[in-house]
């Protein structure tokens, strides 16, 4: 009986586990260049990018140099940032692998982040739109602080 539960363990591993693998996210070499090339593809090559497009910082504390892509900084065949809303303008979060590359970990629709220290670590204080605090349209923006820890989003406070 033992010998056939593992049996039927292994089989399962053997189906599930590709098809997990298959899922991870691949890690890209250059996420400025990847961004650019979409986003002039899907502009049809009328596209231009502001100073503050990517911004390179250590978001996770973890002394590699991360990246952030502002999508609000894109001027799409004439029109700045096409993606934006009134909840704010797409964020994609990159941090830089010990193996080389990067991973995206998150893409957050904001107004904008302040990077600042708190107890030691630099934490990311992203200003969003009043609704993810429970709040109306009109009262005050929402701020939720989080930290980074790897590849990971960790909410210290909200307000």
């Amino acid at each position: 009986m033992k010998s056939l539960l593992i049996l039927i363990l292994n089989l399962f591993a053997l189906v599930v586990m590709p098809a997990a693998a298959e899922a991870q996210q691949s890690i890209l070499q250059d996420p400025v260049a990847f961004e650019k090339d979409h986003f002039t593809k899907s502009c049809d090559g009328q596209v231009s990018f502001g100073d503050k497009f990517a911004t390179q910082q250590d978001i996770n504390n973890d002394k590699l140099m991360d990246i952030v892509v502002n999508e609000g900084e894109i001027t799409c065949k004439g029109e700045k940032g096409p993606y934006c809303t009134d909840e704010g303008c797409p964020y994609n979060f990159y941090v830089q692998v010990a193996e080389g590359g990067y991973l995206m970990i998150a893409t957050a629709k904001i107004y904008g982040y302040d990077f600042i220290q708190r107890f030691g670590n630099m934490v990311l204080v992203m200003k969003m739109h009043p609704r993810f605090c429970d709040r109306k349209d009109g009262e005050a923006v929402c701020e939720i602080t989080v930290r980074v820890r790897g590849t990971k989003f960790v909410t210290i406070s909200q307000k």
